[in-house]
């Protein structure tokens, strides 16, 4: 309250001068004239001088008053609750916070703001989401709006309960109605996750408070995770402005409390997508598809997918050779190599980082005596793709990627389990880096930690046509995983493999074929199995250094070569067989 004193009475002291001024100018000028007149013009200057001086006080002092009010201190008012980190109120100076609606300034909702002139406005976006093994991916603003009154279609699977932030609950009851008071719940500070999946519910956050334990459904088929989203026709975008209240008035510096409200917790110039991909060998009757149906054949069905973000990894465990035999697609030999050209389908998916891990990358050098890897490797380089996983020796095959996009720092780092021998690098030629006993790895995953990489690690591991991790995935995976990487991935996998959490860390035991002949195989038990035609694409979202949310991208093979989408139905039915072999209950 002192600083409001003293501002009031600064105000005043200019009229009080023009007043006092006013009378001794008067006075001055009266008595000025007559001394003038009397005296010898010789010493009229010099007497003069001080009733011209004293009549300059009052000049000053109006056009002071006229022209350089004094701005007023503002006020702020806080229309609360509001989302967290939208307004830091310890960042602000020369701002006094007020109880009172009818402050100089005013903050919250745009649609709840007083009338006067709005000096900013911020974006906030929220994402329904619900427990990862949720076999939803979309849901309508019509069905979203039931489920807030308590009412659900019938034909819609419903969670236990919907938590919303408290800053949403009013503006939503205008939108929506009435919320249920049995399943709709507000809440502070966001509940545990582990609470979210015991009791099966869905939760409305703010976008930068996701995380890859939750799945994000999409309304209406808008969702924030995808490039191109518009807040404005989103349902759970909501508008925060300032507003100055009192027309007219001047205001001191504003600087301190724009600087203190952030515009947005989504900017697309914080955003990486990411997208990783199981088992590519462009060899046999993939191959032979190639030859005969056109390079870029493979992609045609899923190149939207692989293009569209802003890192594809491909994991390609065959390399290529100059000397390659045209592809024999009844071969039943286990060695391979491949053409040169074929480095066109890489290109034309927008490939940016290869993985080296695959234990065929070095067949050449077993069948024909020739250090393949070298000239692969060039291939890549040409191509500004990086590679990760194997390198030209050793050293080259142990060293990390690293990717520097919108200020998200990735670090890719792989290895090589089973061999075989000649498959592994070596200081005199090139090959996968072999794991060993995995420490090197960790060891290698905690250094990118602590230099503020988000780690994503990937191994060949043992191969076996199962969903389920056996206990040896879980023991290896595991030592890796305690090293905190964001991700962790299986690249050996034909058939796709069940998936865990852990603190820290999205684990995948094996994603399955992107590019190879795997129609189908007989298992060593005489079993038909016919899942190999069934592929993953992982979709991450990185978001201001941190791993947001993971999307499962599902996929069926055709004609040896060419993956599709997969059907409504035939998704359905595999995520729920992911998510069983997960150990996760469907939802």
């Amino acid at each position: 309250m002192k600083t409001h004193a003293n501002i009031s009475k600064a105000s005043t002291s200019p009229l009080l001068l023009i007043i006092l001024g006013l009378l001794i100018a008067g006075c001055a000028t009266s008595q000025g004239t007559t001394l003038t007149t009397d005296l010898p013009k010789a010493s009229s200057t010099a007497e003069s001088t001080t009733p011209a001086q004293t009549a300059a006080v009052p000049t000053a002092a109006i056009a002071e008053a006229t022209t350089t009010p004094t701005p007023a201190n503002p006020t702020l008012y806080i229309a609360e609750p509001l989302p967290q980190g939208i307004l830091s109120t310890q960042d602000l100076s020369n701002i006094t916070l007020s109880d009172s609606p009818q402050a100089s300034l005013w903050f919250g909702l745009a649609e709840d703001a007083p009338a006067g002139e709005i000096l900013h406005t911020s974006e906030w976006v929220y994402a329904l989401a619900a427990p990862f093994p949720t076999l939803r991916d979309d849901v309508s603003s019509a069905d979203l709006q039931s489920l807030w009154q308590g009412s659900p279609a019938s034909d819609f699977t419903s969670p236990s309960r919907l938590y919303v932030p408290d800053e949403l609950a009013a503006s939503l009851s205008a939108a929506w109605g009435a919320p249920s008071d049995v399943t709709t719940l507000t809440y502070q500070s966001l509940p545990e996750i582990d609470t979210l999946w015991d009791e099966n519910a869905w939760v409305i956050l703010p976008f930068d408070a996701l995380t890859p334990r939750l799945k994000v459904l999409s309304i209406d088929g808008f969702s924030p995770l995808h490039k191109g989203f518009e807040p404005q026709t989103y349902p759970l975008s909501f508008r925060f402005t300032l507003v100055h209240t009192q027309t007219g008035e001047e205001m001191a510096d504003l600087k301190s409390i724009l600087a203190a409200i952030k515009p947005t917790n989504r900017e697309p110039d914080k955003m990486t997508t990411l997208v990783m991909t199981g088992v590519t060998a462009l060899v046999r009757a993939t191959a032979y598809r190639m030859e005969t149906k056109g390079i870029l054949y493979p992609g045609e069905q899923i190149v939207d997918w692989l293009t569209g973000a802003d890192i594809t990894h491909i994991s390609n465990e065959v390399s290529f050779y100059e000397n390659c035999p045209f592809p024999n697609p009844n071969s039943r030999l286990l060695f391979f190599c491949s053409n040169p050209a074929y480095i066109k389908l890489f290109e034309y998916i927008g490939a940016d980082i290869i993985e080296l891990t695959g234990n065929h990358n070095n067949d050449s050098l077993h069948m024909y005596g020739v250090d393949v890897v070298p000239f692969s490797l060039n291939l890549y380089r040409e191509r500004d793709m990086l590679y990760f996983g194997g390198g030209e020796d050793l050293a080259d095959a142990k060293s990390p990627a690293l990717i520097t996009h919108n200020g998200n720092q990735l670090a890719f780092i792989g290895c090589n389990a089973p061999g075989p021998d000649f498959a592994w690098a070596t200081d005199e030629h090139g090959g996968a880096a072999p794991c060993g006993d995995y420490q090197w790895m960790a060891d290698e995953i905690i250094r990118l930690r602590k230099e503020g990489y988000l780690p994503i690690a990937t191994f060949q591991y043992y191969e076996d046509y199962y969903h389920q991790p056996e206990s040896h995935h879980i023991r290896d995976f595991g030592r890796i995983a305690d090293a905190s990487p964001v991700i962790l991935n299986g690249s050996q996998a034909h058939l796709p493999k069940g998936m865990a959490f852990t603190d820290s860390t999205f684990i995948d035991y094996g994603l399955g074929n992107l590019f190879f002949d795997q129609m189908g195989i007989i298992d060593d038990y005489g079993n038909q199995i016919l899942r190999t035609r069934w592929e993953v694409i992982q979709r991450h979202t990185f978001y201001n250094g941190k791993h947001l949310s993971t999307e499962l991208l599902t996929a069926m093979l055709e004609d040896y070569a060419q993956p599709r989408p997969m059907t409504a139905a035939e998704r359905s039915t595999f995520l729920d067989v992911l998510f069983t072999a997960s150990d996760w209950i469907s939802r």
